[in-house]
């Protein structure tokens, strides 16, 4: 797999794939700080939903490492709606999903957004798929680590149960105009 950032459009014209280069290094970076956060009051959470809170908000001064991840998604962000990205703002939160958790079917097309996307930190083997939905179809997309995946903001979509022993843990990130 090339470690340069790819934009290759699977199976529809509403959702992009790309890939963090040296995402094994960055990731692990991202999760040891993470973690170390995790239970610090510093930590602002929402979505509660089938026991966990979907949502987990922690400040970019706190994640240093997540500056060099949102410049890469701002660039891919703005490959896809062919703007600057210097006229585009980013949001992010992280989805840390135990055994046995799901994310049900949503969109976030709230405010302004332009684009949503993901981020993958941590892919256990069968922890899940996010799911999109698109036109009466859907669409199945296996993530994995160093993954991101772009699409529309008003796309329905959801994560199938993790079935692994362990947590997988994503960012999500949504981009509107400065």
């Amino acid at each position: 797999m090339s470690n340069q950032l790819n934009t290759t459009i699977l199976n529809s014209t509403k959702y992009h794939v790309g890939f963090m280069p040296d995402h094994e290094n960055f990731n692990k970076i991202i999760m040891d700080a993470y973690l170390k956060l995790f239970e610090q009051d510093i930590v602002k959470r929402s979505h509660y939903f089938g026991g966990r809170h979907e949502n987990i908000y922690i400040e970019n001064t706190k994640l240093p490492a997540i500056e060099r991840l949102l410049l890469q998604a701002s660039n891919f962000a703005a490959n896809i709606l062919n703007v600057s990205a210097r006229n585009l703002r980013s949001g992010f939160w992280i989805n840390d999903m135990g055994p046995g958790t799901l994310t049900s079917e949503h969109d976030h097309d709230d405010y302004d957004e332009l684009l949503s996307g993901v981020y993958y930190l941590q892919v256990p083997e069968n922890s899940g798929d996010l799911i999109i939905s698109e036109n009466n179809s859907l669409h199945k997309v296996t993530p994995r680590a160093g993954m991101f995946i772009f699409f529309e903001p008003d796309l329905l979509h959801s994560v199938s149960e993790n079935l692994s022993c362990h947590r997988r843990i994503s960012i999500g990130m949504n981009f509107g105009p400065c």
